[in-house]
């Protein structure tokens, strides 16, 4: 079943923000990205939402087709469009090893990441942000993205190093992408 968002509840920052839709980040749309937890555009169960909402701040298992043979690294964002924030809310922002072709439910946790796995500084903390929407404003979508780089990225970005660097920093310092895949997926709270 596909869920709808309700155009009347209050304020979203909106899609055009997201890394999707960034100059540096275009590239052939060419990655299959889907999950055995959830289908494209449908929604996520709770166990992947934050604690504080009844959740398990688990990430999604995730699966992609193969990358361009000259791939250098994957990095993987994890946004929502829907919150009531200047820009989409960060979940997760990790790189990825190239040769990695999936991940397993909380492979992006910061205590304990899957191999080949990098996670970097979220909107909150760093590693995997479960889903928490305001109560009462309406299903919210989160979109996973994909982007495989032809250049590893930088150990700094914006004066800062990776690792502790602003999202919005590390994802307006990434360039050269060779393919990406996006998969969307919804989640609300009555």
């Amino acid at each position: 079943m596909t869920v709808r968002m309700d155009p009347t509840k209050s304020q979203r920052t909106g899609h055009a923000g997201l890394a999707w839709h960034a100059p540096n980040l275009a590239g052939a749309e060419t990655l299959a990205l889907s999950s055995p937890d959830f289908e494209h555009e449908h929604a996520i169960a709770t166990v992947h939402a934050a604690t504080r909402v009844g959740g398990e701040n688990l990430s999604p298992a995730l699966t992609w087709s193969p990358v361009p043979a000259d791939t250098a690294q994957l990095l993987l964002v994890v946004e929502d469009p829907d919150a009531p924030t200047p820009m989409p809310f960060v979940h997760c922002l990790a790189l990825l090893d190239a040769s990695t072709n999936s991940l397993a439910v909380g492979g992006l946790d910061v205590a304990g990441p899957a191999e080949g796995v990098r996670v970097l500084r979220s909107g909150i903390g760093s590693g995997y942000f479960g889903m928490a929407p305001p109560k009462s404003h309406g299903p919210h979508r989160y979109v996973f993205q994909l982007f495989a780089l032809g250049t590893p990225l930088a150990e700094r970005a914006h004066g800062a190093t990776l690792d502790s660097a602003k999202p919005r920093d590390v994802l307006t310092t990434t360039g050269h992408v060779l393919a990406r895949g996006r998969l969307d997926g919804f989640y609300g709270r009555n």
